[in-house]
């Protein structure tokens, strides 16, 4: 056990030392060898997993959508500690979800946040639907679809002939509220300057 917790403490000390940079460009790689079917499919060993027992000391959150379609380490081809994950259907910022992040800054000392919208969310397509559907729709249901249909331009999108473009311009544009909701978050930016006053890139 000692041996475990002895590889942990130093993969941990080379995790800490990337760079946000480096922490992006890692998972654009891997997104990119999902895509193309060329996946590593990281597996740790009992060995590995067994160091894993004692601390955790992933590099990225993600904000993701509850989709079965978008499992968030298989499509950027991370394994077990790499992404500490929050899932919520339409990748909405509530109370817990914005708890979960905050635990991964102020704790974990994540250097990477993403929010991750995908094409197709029935979550989002959901949210267009007109106000008397939606009250149809049980109350928690309710609340997170209108949480998202406050934050899209219906008119905008209402002008939008190519459904494929319209939902793509409606995934974007709810990804962007989310982030948005994030920079207000004073916890979360308070590193970030902390981080950038340290000489990191803003």
């Amino acid at each position: 056990m000692e041996e475990s917790r002895a590889h942990a403490d130093q993969a941990q000390l080379q995790a800490m030392s990337r760079s946000p940079h480096e922490v992006l460009a890692e998972l654009q790689k891997g997104n990119t060898r999902f895509w193309t079917g060329r996946a590593n499919r990281p597996e740790k060993s009992a060995f590995e997993r067994r160091a894993l027992i004692s601390k955790q000391f992933p590099s990225v959150a993600v904000l993701g959508c509850s989709d079965s379609r978008v499992p968030t380490e298989m499509i950027f081809d991370q394994g077990l500690g790499d992404i500490f994950v929050i899932r919520v259907a339409g990748n909405c910022l509530d109370t817990i979800a914005s708890a979960s992040l905050q635990y991964a800054v102020n704790h974990l000392e994540v250097k990477v946040l993403i929010v991750l919208g995908h094409e197709l969310c029935g979550v989002v397509k959901a949210a267009l639907l007109p106000k008397e559907q939606l009250e149809q729709e049980p109350a928690a249901l309710q609340d997170l679809l209108r949480n998202i249909k406050d934050g899209l331009d219906e008119n905008c999108l209402n002008l939008m002939h190519d459904s494929r473009a319209k939902d793509r311009e409606a995934v974007t544009s709810n990804v962007v509220r989310q982030v948005e909701g994030l920079t207000r978050d004073r916890s979360i930016m308070s590193k970030v300057a902390l981080y950038t006053r340290q000489g990191g890139p803003e």
